[in-house]
């Protein structure tokens, strides 16, 4: 019997026509724009089950370093001559690495933090409806990790901005392309949306830290949607960072009303759930204004309109729940202690706070392990930074980027950068802040490295 050339030739040409056809249809717009994401959210599983990022433990190296080590190597950077650029209230711990300290404080924070004045309630008791749900705003659904940037659009579309999630992404995450994983930055910063309101529309925007259902109540109940950054369970996922536009509540079910660009529209969220949720990033809130309007915004927010006061109420209110809590929840509250003493320049009160989340972290059921916190939150470089700890921040920026399916974290990438710098790697120190450029064109940070090395980016 002869074999069946023919045959085979006939199937192999309409495995080709098939595969053709499939690959025709899928660029089509309608059909790219449902399946792109599902294909990209099948690759990141497919890495995470060959390389499991829960199952990695952060383990601090120089947290038992003589004292006297670490006070010299903070005083030390305490006398470097300032940088021109100066950072200002949130920004100076999460927007700009390239600027420095005023001052690198050394002795131990107590273990509560007073605030600068008298704990007040945030708000004066005002009444306000059981039940609110502000209309007009213009959902969508984001593409491929797009969620800052999408529930930026939304949260502007009720002032009448014009504009989607391309138009912000185009300034948050330069190089990003709908539905591609190709220059994939990870995440965007609250600092870096609060750049875009303040540069590129007409409106203002305030950012908050230690915020709490009563205080969202309110603003929604004035006539403001908040942005909230919290944490988010995907099934298959694990933990993540994720953005919500809260636009209402109803006091009768005991839920927020949010416009959810991962599930959908109007997703209900009981008031418990969203406190449980949004303690993984220190109860951060955003608000957009017009700026006529920012007196009644002030008002509603009451003391915590002072940056200086919402510092240390925050830092008080993490401290508090790092007393009370217990497993991943305490976790997320000595991080939130952690950041805020960042925020405050006390680093070495905050590399102590992140020692003690990293020592709880390997208690945590494997499943339940926040490996992405780093991705979106970067107080720990600064603190292991300016307390000398350079060993701490490489592997910790390593292992950063190890977790990822493809590592658009460019604040990792810097952070190593500057340790390298200060240990004598300045080769490989280069080629992160290269590849930092890479996943985000443009980030100011890395220019400014490369520029004080010398070197072209």
């Amino acid at each position: 019997m002869r074999f069946p050339y023919r045959l085979v030739i006939y199937i192999l040409v309409g495995i080709i026509v098939v595969c053709g056809l499939g690959l025709g249809l899928y660029s089509l717009p309608p059909v790219h724009d449902r399946l792109a994401w599902r294909v990209a959210d099948a690759i990141s599983q497919i890495h995470n089950l060959f390389n499991p990022p829960e199952k990695v433990v952060f383990v601090p190296q120089d947290s038992q370093n003589n004292l006297i080590a670490t006070i010299v190597a903070a005083t030390m950077l305490a006398l470097t001559p300032s940088a021109t650029a100066t950072c200002t209230g949130a920004a100076c711990a999460t927007a700009t690495p390239a600027c420095p300290p005023s001052g690198c404080q050394t002795q131990t924070p107590a273990a509560s933090p007073t605030p600068t004045r008298t704990a007040q309630p945030t708000l004066t008791p005002t009444a306000i409806p059981g039940q609110v749900e502000l209309k007009g705003i213009v959902h969508e659904y984001q593409g491929w990790n797009n969620c800052g940037p999408t529930n930026l659009a939304m949260a502007l579309s009720f002032w009448g901005w014009h504009g989607d999630q391309l138009t912000t992404a185009a300034f948050l995450r330069p190089g990003w392309k709908p539905w591609s994983r190709e220059r994939d930055d990870k995440n965007v910063m609250p600092y870096e949306m609060v750049d875009f309101v303040q540069q590129k529309t007409d409106l203002s925007i305030v950012e908050r830290t230690g915020g709490d259902v009563f205080m969202l109540k309110h603003l929604i109940a004035a006539g403001f949607p908040v942005i909230v950054e919290k944490g988010y369970e995907v099934v298959g996922e694990g933990w993540m960072g994720h953005y919500e536009v809260v636009n209402g509540y109803d006091d009768s079910k005991g839920v927020f009303l949010v416009q959810d660009s991962y599930v959908q529209p109007v997703n209900g969220i009981t008031y418990a759930d969203m406190e449980s949720n949004w303690r993984a990033f220190d109860y951060t809130y955003l608000v957009i204004y017009p700026p006529e309007r920012e007196a009644e915004v002030m008002a509603v927010l009451g003391p915590q309109a002072d940056l200086a006061y919402n510092q240390q109420y925050t830092s008080q209110k993490a401290a508090t729940e790092v007393q009370q809590l217990s497993g991943r929840d305490k976790f997320f509250a000595l991080y939130d202690l952690g950041s805020n003493l960042v925020t405050l320049q006390d680093y070495a009160g905050a590399a102590q706070a992140y020692d003690q989340a990293y020592q709880l972290y390997p208690s945590i059921p494997e499943k339940q392990r926040p490996y992405r916190i780093t991705w979106y939150q970067t107080g720990p470089y600064f603190a292991y930074y300016y307390t000398g700890r350079y060993t701490d921040v490489i592997n910790l920026a390593t292992q950063t980027i190890g977790s990822a399916d493809s590592p658009g974290l460019e604040e990792s990438f810097v952070w190593r950068a500057r340790a390298q710098i200060a240990t004598g790697d300045t080769t490989d120190a280069v080629n992160d802040l290269k590849t930092a450029l890479y996943w985000h064109p443009g980030f100011q940070p890395a220019l400014d490295e490369l520029a004080n090395l010398g070197v072209a980016p």
